[in-house]
């Protein structure tokens, strides 16, 4: 079953304008979208899904000047 972006960015716990930049920027493949009427809507299937939750692993919050995530007692 087809997910939808936000539903993506749920799963994989990133916020929408997270993955709207990765996808910019060319660093993730764009899933194909699917066209309804006249408007198109990304449908993200789960390897896909798999995808942006391995390249979050590799890729996030690895920025210079990042502070590490505070580790929970």
């Amino acid at each position: 079953m087809p997910l939808s972006t936000k539903e993506v960015c749920t799963a994989v716990g990133i916020s929408r304008a997270t993955l709207e930049r990765w996808l910019a920027s060319g660093r993730f493949p764009r899933p194909q979208p699917m066209k309804i009427g006249a408007k198109a809507f990304r449908y993200w299937t789960q390897r896909d899904v798999d995808r942006v939750r391995k390249f979050k692993e590799k890729f996030y919050r690895k920025g210079r000047g990042r502070k590490p995530k505070p580790k929970v007692a």
